[in-house]
Formats: structure tokens, C-alpha cells, sequence
């Protein structure tokens, strides 16, 4: 295993993975999925999961690019995502359907969201993940 040391200075094993926008988005999507499982909350834990998918999706947008229309004004993500990768489509109207709740949440919402919800949101996301991670080559990474 690598140190953080390794990784800053560039020796090591560490320095032979590119730091890949992708690599990172998805780092970023799990330790988002790790505090999530550890949130008190199930809005937090909407919240944390909902993040995590976001970070997930933007991993495939960075491994595979954005259309050139979409370069010039703000889309969605999961906009974004199913017209890139339609096999996600199914994905991306899942998390678009928890954007607002998010950002309700975000907002300073309570009770809006159960804690099956939350749970049922937390495992969409690490579902999702593991799925872009296996597909972008990055499971082990």
C-alpha cells in the first residue's frame, strides 16, 4: 500500500496511475458512499448517497467527455449522462428524481426523506458505482 508521502512526491507505486479526472471523481464517490453508511440521519444520508451518485456520474462525463452542444451552458448531469451513456439512462432518471430532494435537503429540509429512502438511496449509489467502476476498468483502483 502506498503513503500519502508516495503519492505527493511521485515515487512509488502511486506514481504509475494518472490522475485521471475519472480516478478522482470516483475516489471522491466512495469515501461521499463511506460517510453516508455512517450517517446519523437519514437525511444526511440521502444527502451524502445522492452526492455520491453525482460524483459517480460526473466520473463517466470526465472518462467519456460531454457533447459539444452541452460546452456552452449548464445541463444536468444526468441530463448529461443519458445522452453520453445511454446504457446509465435507467440510472440517470433514478438520481434526477432525488435532485430535489437533495437540494430541499441542502436547503435545510427535515423530514422530508425516511430512512428507507435513505437506505434505498445509499445502496442505489454504491450499485451505481461499482457499475461505472467495473465498466471504466477502475473496480480495483
Amino acid at each position: 500500500m502506498t503513503t500519502q508521502r508516495q503519492a505527493r512526491t511521485g515515487t512509488g507505486p502511486a506514481a504509475l496511475v494518472p490522475a485521471h479526472p475519472a480516478f478522482v471523481l470516483l475516489e471522491r464517490a466512495r469515501v461521499l458512499l463511506g460517510e453516508a453508511g455512517r450517517a446519523d440521519s437519514p437525511e444526511e444520508r440521502f444527502r451524502l448517497a445522492h452526492l455520491a451518485a453525482l460524483r459517480t456520474g460526473a466520473a463517466v462525463l470526465a472518462q467519456r467527455g460531454r457533447p459539444a452542444a452541452a460546452r456552452r451552458r449548464l445541463v444536468s448531469v444526468w441530463v448529461l449522462l443519458d445522452s453520453v451513456a445511454p446504457e446509465f439512462a435507467p440510472w440517470a432518471t433514478l438520481f434526477a428524481a432525488g435532485a430535489a430532494t437533495r437540494a430541499a435537503l441542502e436547503a435545510g429540509a427535515v423530514g422530508v426523506v425516511s430512512s428507507r429512502a435513505a437506505d434505498d438511496q445509499l445502496r442505489a449509489a454504491d450499485d451505481f458505482l461499482r457499475l461505472v467502476a467495473s465498466d471504466a476498468g477502475l473496480l480495483a483502483a
